[in-house]
């Protein structure tokens, strides 16, 4: 019997922002996140993670962070492969590799395209400490554009370490998204997602947005209802096939996400475009029939 395949007419959604976390080992970092966000509820063991999405029909992109500040416990680019893998009919891989690790990360990022399962990376600056215009992040760029598989860069506020002595060593900073115009400048085949509405810089991540062809936005990490009149009016207009689902599970669940979407002044035809049409083609996903 083949592996069951991702059908994209079959589903309902395509969340482009979900984390596959540790079951186990909560730290100081998973406390104050949970204070922060509150508790979803949401399932973090991974087969229950992916029954959740399947038995709601939601298609979505899955990555861990691999960063050595908060002291959080490591899921491996090798574990989120398994799991996408025993899950193919709904899950979608992305690396994620410490920019610091040099020539020895881009290997591993090598590797994983080489296997033709990983479809994107994920960064996550102010939590692996730096700069996305810094060049020691510039190799893993080629990579991936290379591919023309995309980018994953968090911006803004980080919910990871807020309320923590210090952050946490979360700096800020490297939220902003403004270097993030540096790097769809020098690399124009690299396609870049900038995950969450980037508070409290949401208008510069919408002129990058506007301006760079290769740029898009995930609305993950936020409930909709809270979305600024700026970043619907964009959503709706300008911007309408370039914004996508994202819920930033566990911390925020689809169902949440979701039902307060539905309550915000986004046009009907517009929904199914950040729903899963735009993820659609930005992921070349295509139906199995």
């Amino acid at each position: 019997m083949s592996a069951p395949r991702l059908d994209v007419d079959a589903l309902v959604a395509i969340d482009m922002h979900v984390h596959l976390e540790a079951t186990d080992g909560a730290t100081a970092t998973d406390s104050a996140a949970k204070k922060y966000f509150g508790d979803s509820g949401a399932p973090r063991e991974h087969k229950a993670l992916a029954e959740y999405f399947r038995s709601r029909k939601i298609g979505f992109v899955i990555f861990a962070v691999d960063e050595r500040l908060t002291g959080r416990q490591r899921v491996t680019n090798e574990e989120v492969v398994r799991f996408a893998s025993e899950n193919a009919d709904v899950a979608i891989p992305f690396a994620s590799i410490d920019p610091h690790r040099g020539s020895e990360g881009v290997r591993e990022a090598k590797r994983l395209l080489s296997e033709g399962i990983v479809r994107g990376l994920k960064l996550h600056p102010p939590v692996q400490r730096f700069s996305p215009d810094d060049k020691l992040a510039y190799p893993l760029y080629e990579v991936f554009a290379g591919a023309r598989l995309p980018v994953v860069f968090h911006t803004g506020h980080s919910g990871i370490g807020t309320g923590v002595p210090g952050g946490g060593g979360v700096r800020l900073k490297y939220g902003n998204p403004m270097p993030i115009d540096d790097v769809a400048v020098d690399f124009p085949s690299l396609p870049i997602i900038m995950a969450h509405p980037s508070f409290p810089w949401q208008d510069e991540a919408i002129s990058i947005c506007l301006h760079k062809a290769n740029v898009y936005i995930d609305l993950s990490g936020w409930s909709p209802k809270y979305f600024s009149p700026t970043l619907v009016q964009y959503a709706n207009t300008l911007l309408k096939n370039k914004v996508l689902f994202g819920s930033d599970y566990p911390l925020i669940t689809p169902d949440r996400w979701l039902k307060d979407f539905q309550s915000i002044a986004i046009r009907d035809e517009v929904r199914p475009l950040i729903l899963k049409e735009n993820a659609t083609k930005l992921l070349a996903l295509k139906s199995i029939s």
